[in-house]
């Protein structure tokens, strides 16, 4: 009996903690905050009362910074997308086959119109120590850049290749054969400098792309394992991952 008791003490202390860890939106009906109000709606349980007030609430909100917003604002976008989302669904919640049509889509219109315009160059060009060197933190020591040449021969393709290799990734895109050899791999550099992602596989497999600073990057691989690393602002990236399906990497700081 004591032990079956101290095993119900335990299990009501380990719910307690859960709850806890959870966001407390214990006075969610006083908050002003739309980013706030917004995460208790992909939060809460369908059946919360609370919904049917905070719902036409948040959109309002949304609604009047939208109309007041400057027109350089990045948040109208954002704003705009969410509230379109409201007007069909209880929340902005999306699962992740969800979030990966809407990145297939983004990616499909992008690459259509550099198909439809002339080829853009991104030049790595250096201008001040700080983009030249890197600081080695360990060592508390500057270091060159090695990969700036690298980068601009990476950057630096002609137009009959730009247009080969965006073609290839349309059609990577367009793909939906689950017994495809190769997919395609989004990168998002949202750091400050360039980078080269290097993609090694089993033997002599391996790929690099340039992904310019705040920018991003799209190659098309043949599926399987792979080690993914690069020098992020000089700061190591390394990560192993299983490529059977499309996916995205976002890299530097958010």
């Amino acid at each position: 009996m004591k032990k079956v008791l101290l095993l119900l003490c335990c299990m009501f202390f380990v719910a307690m903690s859960s709850q806890k860890k959870g966001k407390d939106y214990s006075n969610i009906l006083k908050s002003k905050n739309i980013y706030e109000i917004n995460a208790f709606l992909r939060d809460a349980h369908p059946d919360d009362p609370r919904r049917s007030v905070l719902k036409p609430r948040v959109m309002e909100m949304m609604k009047e910074y939208i109309k007041n917003a400057h027109p350089a604002d990045q948040k109208v976008k954002d704003m705009q997308e969410m509230l379109a989302m409201l007007r069909r669904r209880p929340s902005t919640k999306i699962t992740f086959d969800e979030m990966n049509a809407i990145i297939k889509q983004k990616q499909i219109a992008k690459y259509k119109a550099e198909l439809a315009a002339k080829q853009s160059t991104t030049v790595y060009t250096p201008s001040t120590a700080q983009n030249t060197y890197v600081v080695n933190t360990t060592a508390n020591t500057t270091i060159p850049n090695a990969e700036a040449e690298e980068f601009n021969m990476l950057m630096a393709v002609s137009p009959v290749e730009h247009k080969n290799r965006t073609v290839k990734i349309l059609n990577s895109l367009f793909d939906n054969d689950p017994n495809a050899k190769e997919c395609i791999v989004l990168i998002q550099n949202k750091s400050d400098c360039n980078i080269i992602v290097r993609i090694e596989g089993v033997g002599t497999t391996k790929y690099r792309l340039a992904v310019p600073a705040q920018g991003e990057g799209s190659i098309v691989i043949e599926k399987g394992q792979y080690l993914f690393t690069s020098l992020v602002c000089g700061a190591q990236y390394a990560s192993q991952k299983t490529i059977e399906r499309p996916i995205m990497v976002a890299l530097g700081r958010q």
